[in-house]
């Protein structure tokens, strides 16, 4: 008997819009033009032993009307015809079937790309078939020997090789977008400028955001002509891509007017003109903290721009904040703001820690506690107690800041730490 076409079902559809609601028999979406009804799909059942449900459409335009989530999979006579093929290929002075026989194929991959295709083809035509696999169906049938067993069997195989063949181009594009987002990391992040000194450098950097590769927090270090190390760390408000490139745009500016000359007052005011021009909305501000570590390394310049004091430990000692009164408004809030440079001694030995608020704004358990600069203070002695020092403590300490937040931390978070030894 001819296919019936069902009356449709409105069913939600899934992740990958092909729904399988649970005790419900999968969809096979039929296009075949025969007039005469001569193509007869015997009744098939699942592996379940649920009747499989047909559709039928007799042009492209029925079958993309009758394409809904419920569908599972579609059977194509090959021997459907193509008025617009058949009109270009007259156009081209071709002979009547001389277009590419496939071109029905092709526009129903086109029209549903994460759906399984089988296709129909006479016995006689088996390398039709075969092409037909190679453009893009699962599998193909011969027209003659169709039963019921056969075409159940070749929807299953089709349904779960379309799944798998999903999968694969998904794992195959996460690791195409881990090798680029390696890439861009290593383009984008900085490499510190340290040749000539004695000062050890590491760092940790973690975005906030989901599958990002970087937030709006920042860093870097350079060493200049005359010996000193300057060293800067800095957040952009917000999380998404917009703060993330102006943060890029502010390291690149700050090490460029750096090595220029700048310091101080005379580059933060400099790097907020920057901010001003490249910000997307006034709202947009950042906070700074920059050093500049004289050559013989015992004393730094400190200038804060709304920033979070760094951390200073000496041997003996235990780690403490270096003072932050009189610091400055964060870039971007007063069109005529100061930020004084205030002096600090640091030794012979000593480690210096500059970081984010990510790392201190996550919770403490189940409530509302943040971990604050006083919880980082401790935590930090912990590890330095247990002999935690360089990249060992950072990644200790961003890691015990996820374990008492529950889980990742919200915000972006960037922490770099420089060392001396006396000799």
């Amino acid at each position: 008997m001819p296919v019936p076409v069902p009356r449709q079902r409105e069913i939600p559809a899934t992740e990958n819009g092909q729904a399988v609601p649970p005790q419900a028999s999968l969809t096979l979406l039929v296009i075949e033009d025969d007039p005469a009804g001569g193509l007869t799909v015997p009744e098939i059942l699942d592996s379940d032993g649920q009747r499989i449900r047909l559709r039928t459409a007799r042009n492209l335009t029925e079958a993309a009307r009758l394409l809904t989530p419920d569908v599972h999979c579609i059977l194509l006579d090959l021997a459907l015809s193509n008025p617009s093929a058949a009109a270009r290929a007259a156009l081209a002075g071709a002979e009547p079937g001389t277009a590419d026989r496939l071109d029905v194929l092709r526009e129903v991959l086109r029209i549903a790309p994460r759906h399984p295709v089988l296709v129909l083809t006479d016995e006689a035509d088996a390398e039709r078939g075969a092409e037909a696999v190679r453009v893009g169906a699962q599998d193909f049938l011969f027209r003659d020997e169709l039963d019921g067993r056969l075409l159940s069997r070749a929807i299953r195989y089709a349904v779960e090789r379309k799944r798998a063949d999903t999968a694969q181009y998904k794992l195959a594009e996460s690791k195409l977008r881990a090798q680029e987002n390696a890439r861009l990391e290593r383009g984008l992040l900085p490499t510190p400028l340290l040749d000539g000194s004695d000062l050890r450098f590491a760092a940790r950097y973690r975005p906030g955001r989901s599958r990002a590769l970087l937030g709006g927090d920042f860093y870097d270090t350079v060493r200049t002509p005359d010996g000193t190390v300057h060293a800067m760390i800095g957040d952009v408000c917000g999380h998404g891509p917009d703060e993330a490139a102006l943060g890029v745009e502010l390291r690149i500016a700050w090490r460029a007017l750096t090595l220029a000359g700048l310091c101080g007052d005379d580059l933060l005011a400099t790097l907020q003109e920057v901010l001003d021009v490249e910000r997307p909305c006034e709202e947009i501000f950042a906070t700074l903290c920059t050093v500049d570590i004289s050559p013989d390394g015992r004393r730094a310049g400190l200038c804060l721009a709304g920033h979070p004091a760094p951390l200073v430990s000496r041997p003996g000692r235990p780690a403490r904040l270096l003072p932050y009164e009189n610091s400055g408004p964060a870039l971007g809030l007063l069109p005529k703001a100061r930020w004084p440079r205030r002096q600090v001694e640091l030794g012979g030995t000593w480690s210096l820690m500059l970081y984010t608020d990510g790392l201190i704004e996550g919770r403490i358990g189940e409530g509302r506690e943040r971990l604050g600069q006083d919880g980082m203070v401790e935590m930090i002695n912990r590890h330095l107690a247990r002999g935690l020092s360089g990249e060992g403590l950072l990644e200790a300490a961003v890691t015990e800041a996820r374990r008492l937040n529950g889980g990742e931390l919200t915000d972006d978070v960037a922490v770099v730490l420089l060392s001396r030894n006396a000799p």
